[in-house]
């Protein structure tokens, strides 16, 4: 089943847009291009593309490990990337790098080494977007312990 949706941007001024995703929330973005082109009065296309990733990785790790009962008590996601030149000379989004960091209850580490091996699959986005751009994903997660902090990822 295919789902389709509608997002519309409207100019306000210079470079600066207002994007209504049309879900009815009446939430609305504001985007911006850095200086000198716009103002830098709100994230541009490339940031929103990364904020887009992070986020669908992020929930999709969530879901999974809420499925396999872990609790996550705090999570944070950073995504790193760069704009370079191609062989035109065409700015082009290079690798995003994403690293996510839940803050696990103590649980065995199998309890969520599952999760870890395809909660990439599930993220719609990420899956979309690597057909054109390498998208690379670590995870860093922090598992208190009896002994101290244990890291898995």
């Amino acid at each position: 089943m295919e789902t389709t949706f509608d997002v519309t941007l409207t100019r306000e001024e210079r470079y600066r847009f207002r994007a209504d995703f049309g879900d009815g929330s009446g939430v609305t973005l504001q985007l911006d291009e850095p200086e000198p082109l716009g103002e830098g009065t709100g994230p541009n296309a490339a940031r929103v593309l990364a904020a887009a990733v992070g986020n669908c990785l992020s929930a999709s790790l969530l879901f999974c490990l809420e499925k396999a009962r872990v609790d996550v008590s705090a999570l944070r996601t950073r995504v790193t990337g760069s704009i370079g030149r191609n062989e035109k000379g065409r700015f082009r989004l290079g690798p995003l790098k994403v690293r996510i960091e839940p803050e696990l209850g103590d649980v065995p580490p199998a309890r969520i080494e599952r999760c870890l091996e395809i909660f990439e699959d599930f993220c719609t986005v990420t899956a979309s977007v690597r057909g054109g751009l390498d998208v690379e994903v670590e995870v860093n997660a922090s598992i208190p312990a009896a002994a101290g902090m244990t890291e898995v990822g």
